[in-house]
C-alpha cells in the first residue's frame, strides 16, 4: 500500500522496467482542507517496489507548466511506455482552470515527457493531442464545465500501431449521458491522428474515467474504467446504478459489469512477476464517508468471458 501522512494520493500508472515496477501517481497536501481543492494542486510523484506492495518513494517528477502553457494549472493523469527509439514516454493530462476556486470550468489536453531512466523527465511544451470537435464535445459546447480529453492510456496493438484511450465526451446525445472512451492512433508515439471514440454515448455515464485496456489470458480484451454514481446519467441512476470500478470487452457494451463498489476508483490492472494478473485501486471511501487518498496493494483477480472480475479469494481494503 502507498500512504502518504502529509498528502493525498488519487489516480496511478505504472511502468516495469524489468526489475522494478515504477509507480506515478497524483498527490496534493492534505493540508488544502478540502479534497476537491487537490484537482488543482496535483502533482505527479514517483515511487519503486519489486513487489507492488513495499513502495520507495522518490522525487517529484511533473508539476505544473508555465503560465500559459496547457498544463498551466497542473499536470494529471496518464500513462508510461517504451518506444522503439529506447526512450521512456509519459503521457499525460495537461489540466488549464479559466479561473480561481472554486469555479471548475477548465480545458484539458494530452502532453508527454520523455525519459531514458524513469526518474528524471523533459517534457513538451506544447499538446501532443487535442479534442477534435469532429466527434468531441469541447469547451461552450454543452452545459459541461470542462473540455473533458484526458487520462490517456498509450499501448501498442499486434499490428504494431499505438493507440491511445482517453476520458472523453462525444458531441452529441444528453447532456448527462455523453462519457465515451475517447481514442487517438500513431505509427511514431509523436504524431497522434484522432478518430471516433470506441463507445457510443448512451451507455449510462457522464464519463468514463481513468480507462485502460486489459488483455486476459485467453486474449480477449477488455476496457477498465471508473466512474462514481454521482457521474452516472440520471437515467441511470434512477435505475438504482450505483458508481465504482467497471469493465466491458471492447466493443461489447452488453458485458458491462461493475468490477468494484465505489469506496474504490481508479482501478489498474497490473501482472504481477509470476504471471498473476491483480487490481490496485485508489481508496476512495471510508466508513465514515471521508477521502482517504491511498493506494491498496494487489487484489487478485481472475476472468470470466474475456473480462476481469474479482478473485474468490480477493479481499477489498477498508
Amino acid at each position: 500500500m502507498l500512504r502518504l501522512a502529509s498528502d493525498w494520493v488519487w489516480d496511478f500508472w505504472i511502468a516495469d522496467d524489468g526489475v522494478d515496477f515504477h509507480l506515478f501517481f497524483l498527490h496534493a497536501s492534505r493540508s488544502l482542507g478540502d479534497q476537491h481543492k487537490r484537482h488543482r494542486n496535483a502533482r505527479v510523484g514517483h515511487a519503486t517496489s519489486i513487489d507492488l506492495s513495499n513502495w520507495t518513494v522518490h522525487p517529484d517528477v511533473l508539476g505544473p507548466g508555465h503560465t500559459g502553457d496547457f498544463d498551466q494549472t497542473a499536470a494529471w493523469t496518464g500513462s508510461v511506455v517504451r518506444g522503439d527509439d529506447g526512450l521512456w514516454r509519459m503521457f499525460y493530462t495537461g489540466a488549464s482552470f479559466a479561473s480561481e476556486w472554486p469555479v471548475f470550468t477548465n480545458t484539458q489536453t494530452v502532453g508527454v515527457a520523455t525519459s531514458v531512466d524513469l526518474f528524471h523527465w523533459e517534457r513538451r511544451r506544447e499538446p501532443i493531442v487535442t479534442a477534435d470537435a469532429r466527434w468531441y464535445e469541447t469547451l461552450g459546447t454543452s452545459s459541461w464545465p470542462e473540455e473533458a480529453w484526458r487520462d490517456p492510456w498509450v499501448y501498442r496493438d499486434t499490428d504494431g500501431l499505438w493507440h491511445m484511450l482517453l476520458t472523453a465526451r462525444a458531441n452529441s446525445g444528453p447532456d448527462d449521458d455523453r462519457g465515451v472512451i475517447g481514442h487517438a492512433t500513431s505509427l511514431d508515439l509523436d504524431t497522434w491522428v484522432v478518430t471516433p471514440p470506441l463507445s457510443a454515448p448512451g451507455l449510462g455515464f457522464q464519463h468514463l474515467e481513468v480507462p485502460q485496456l486489459v488483455v486476459a489470458p485467453d486474449g480477449r480484451r477488455s476496457i477498465v474504467f471508473s466512474a462514481p454514481t454521482d457521474m452516472l446519467s440520471h437515467a441511470a441512476q434512477e435505475r438504482g446504478l450505483v458508481g465504482g470500478i467497471w469493465a466491458m470487452g471492447v466493443g461489447e457494451p452488453e458485458t458491462l459489469r461493475l468490477l468494484a463498489p465505489q469506496n474504490y476508483y481508479s482501478g489498474r490492472v497490473i501482472r504481477d512477476r509470476a504471471g498473476a494478473d491483480h487490481l490496485m485501486v485508489v481508496l476512495n471511501v471510508d466508513s465514515a464517508g471521508e477521502f482517504p487518498g491511498e493506494i491498496s496493494d494487489p487484489i487478485p483477480l481472475a476472468f470470466r468471458d474475456g473480462i476481469p472480475y474479482l478473485h474468490e479469494t480477493a479481499a477489498l481494503p477498508l
